[in-house]
């Protein structure tokens, strides 16, 4: 144990469950030192999981930014992401029943193994061109991301309070976005000088490996939930012990009433069809852009997606509008803004797919505006996609338990909808094919998601009093907190 750890230890009693009410008074504690109440605070530990997620899925969506990881052909990496998601379609279940079990600390430590092996098989195979090693780098980041996404999501919403959750939500997906953004910026200069067509130096891996080899250290410096320690004293509550009587029947069996309802069910579409596009975007510019348009374009992408995270962040918290009427005026600009993109996309795909000698696309080329541009606005709206669905799912549910269910089911269909698009995107079809497919599973999704947008309530719904929950049994519960907190409010010192 490190001195760190250490003096942590003596200061942050190991046992709360001791502090009962009806037990007598509490062991006087030593008073916390103001290091260690900014080591455990809720907000150091979210901002230590943004950090997380900026070297591992922001640092592999830096790479795919590029169109295919960086190589020059598109489909050994296609399918190895469709490897990576089909592992994701059972491991975020698996995983998030582990986090309760052995510890949401330990998933997420799990969750930053993986990434710098898949990364590191880009390097061996654009260097050496060797292939197996990228399936193998597939199998263990798909592992590492189901760990991760079954912790880092609780993590950054689990830790502090109610009021403090939208906070903490942006800190920990704009630190994730700040991944994109770095990655991309080292790449660019790196692969500057490339007018051509081809694959990005390998250089660009080595430095991108380092950073994601900084997850593991980064993960053993979070807090496990019962030693956070929030503003005013109070300590986080030990969910492991309670959920540990949890049977997976019993939790299965409340997934599935979960998945019956139709805010659910009917979901489903828009979840497996919506980013299909991305595995096309990936053939686009591995088949007609430069290696230095296509490293621009992944800097680019990063500043347009941490611009949607802000702006609809911001818009969706407005108090101008209702949530319903929020909800159809949003999904009406998405409906049509992607069917007129989608259409102007078919028009530079017959354009350049047809075109003869190979077109190569780059920025100081004519008319690389208009290739580029639809790129750019595709990612700006698979961003903006991404927290719609968020919202959507928060507007319907209030409990943090069913929230969380809630997302594992949200990520579970979308990584069967990315299986599923990296599967085709793996085979030679014509990048025109892969548009249709993509054009079409949008269409889809449109009825659906219609019918649960004019579902919306104006309030989210909280499913344990729905179930009956007792007001004596909340009562109890409420008036345990309040006895726990006064007591553990004794070793902190007072201002």
């Amino acid at each position: 144990m490190s001195s760190l750890e250490k003096e942590i230890a003596a200061e942050v009693p190991k046992d709360q469950e001791a502090v009962n009410p009806g037990a007598g008074p509490a062991t006087p504690q030593k008073p916390l030192s103001r290091f260690t109440r900014c080591y455990r605070s809720p907000l150091f530990n979210v901002i230590l999981v943004g950090l997380i997620s900026f070297t591992q899925p922001g640092i592999w969506n830096a790479l795919n930014s590029t169109g295919a990881g960086g190589q020059q052909e598109p489909y050994l990496v296609n399918g190895s992401n469709a490897l990576t998601y089909g592992l994701m379609v059972f491991g975020c279940t698996i995983f998030g029943v582990l986090s309760n079990r052995i510890g949401v600390k330990k998933v997420l430590i799990i969750g930053t193994l993986g990434y710098a092996p898949y990364s590191a098989s880009l390097y061996v195979n654009n260097r050496y061109g060797t292939e197996w090693f990228v399936l193998f780098g597939g199998a263990t980041c798909g592992i590492a991301a189901s760990a991760l996404w079954a912790s880092e999501g609780a993590i950054a919403l689990g830790y502090g309070d109610v009021k403090d959750r939208g906070k903490y939500a942006g800190i920990w997906l704009g630190l994730r976005e700040l991944g994109q953004l770095i990655g991309a910026a080292i790449q660019l200069p790196l692969n500057v000088s490339t007018s051509s067509r081809g694959k990005v130096s390998y250089t660009t891996y080595l430095v991108l490996i380092a950073l994601q080899c900084l997850g593991l250290p980064l993960a053993l410096l979070v807090s496990p939930p019962e030693k956070v320690i929030h503003k005013d004293g109070t300590r986080g509550q030990n969910d492991t012990k309670s959920k540990k009587k949890t049977t997976l029947e019993e939790e299965a069996r409340k997934t599935w009433a979960l998945l019956k309802r139709k805010q659910m069910f009917l979901l489903i579409p828009i979840l497996i069809g919506f980013q299909w596009n991305t595995v096309y975007l990936g053939i686009y510019m591995t088949k007609y852009f430069s290696v230095r348009a296509r490293t621009l374009g992944a800097l680019v992408s990063g500043i347009v997606a941490t611009l949607a995270n802000i702006f609809w962040g911001w818009f969706y918290d407005l108090k101008y509008f209702g949530r319903p009427t929020l909800a159809k005026a949003c999904w009406a600009f998405f409906v049509v803004t992607m069917l007129a993109v989608f259409g102007w996309q078919v028009a530079n795909e017959k354009l350049y797919g047809d075109s003869n000698p190979r077109v190569t696309l780059d920025w100081e080329n004519p008319g690389f505006g208009r290739a580029f541009g639809s790129m750019i606005i595709f990612r700006f709206l698979n961003e903006s996609h991404y927290m719609f669905m968020y919202w959507i799912v928060g507007a319907f549910f209030d409990d943090l338990e069913t929230l969380t269910l809630a997302v594992s089911l949200v990520r579970t269909f979308e990584s069967i909808g990315s299986c599923i698009s990296f599967g085709i995107g793996a085979a030679s079809v014509s990048p025109m094919v892969n548009l249709i497919i993509s054009f079409a599973m949008f269409g889809i999704t449109i009825p659906a998601t219609s019918w649960v947008v004019f579902m919306v309530p104006e309030r989210p719904v909280d499913l344990r009093k729905e179930d009956g929950q007792s007001s004596t049994e909340t009562e109890s519960i409420e008036a345990s907190k309040v006895a726990t907190q006064a007591a553990e409010l004794s070793s902190v010192p007072r201002p």
